[in-house]
């Protein structure tokens, strides 16, 4: 049997998309890879708690402690070298990562966004204020995006999109939850295993040359 590629997952608050990813590893959704680390820059994020109770090794590194922003991606990535991590997971993180963190993992970093990009994205559009902006402009469509992390925001190539209906009387709340619910806590695994599928093969390859 193949070895499975090694999975991290940063967090920074309640950790939907890291319980949709533990699920689909408990499913077989995701199997190609395994979710070894969670790391979090906020030492009282839920997600942690969802990490424990599935018996995942966690750790806080918040840049506060670090001192600067090269320290806490210093830190960053000495914890994900310790672990062998292959392909790191952004699940409501809310950090932004330098280039040069980024260039160490090329198409080796995912993210999922709120929105069908490229519509509502980029530098301060995270969380609520996505769906407040879809409801402002008055789209009847938006979604979720699973891309490639580079050093834009949300500028890396996408990999996966799903469209959600807008429904009349929607609140940027509403809208939050069916956007995560049909769109993001399915992309999320299947991108994963997509990745962690061509990281094994990759492996494999390299071990028979």
């Amino acid at each position: 049997m193949l070895s499975r590629a090694r999975l991290a997952v940063l967090v920074s608050g309640g950790g939907t998309n890291l319980q949709a990813l533990i699920d689909a590893q408990r499913a077989g959704v995701l199997h190609s890879g395994e979710i070894v680390l969670v790391v979090s820059n906020n030492p009282s994020a839920y997600a942690l708690q969802r990490a424990a109770a599935a018996g995942i090794p966690a750790r806080t590194i918040t840049r506060r402690e670090c001192g600067s922003e090269a320290a806490f991606e210093a830190a960053l990535l000495a914890a994900l070298e310790e672990h062998g991590v292959d392909l790191v997971i952004l699940a409501g993180f809310m950090s932004i990562l330098s280039a040069d963190f980024t260039a160490r993992y090329e198409r080796r970093i995912l993210n999922v966004h709120p929105s069908l990009i490229p519509s509502f994205c980029g530098k301060g559009m995270y969380g609520l204020r996505v769906h407040e902006a879809a409801l402002a402009y008055g789209v009847k469509v938006t979604g979720a995006t699973v891309h490639f992390v580079n050093e834009i925001p949300d500028g890396g190539q996408i990999l996966l999109q799903k469209a959600v209906p807008v429904e009349p009387g929607d609140t940027p709340e509403i809208l939050q939850r069916r956007v995560m619910e049909q769109a993001e806590w399915l992309l999320l695994p299947q991108a994963a295993e997509l990745v962690s599928a061509e990281i094994v093969k990759e492996k494999h390859n390299d071990g028979l040359s």
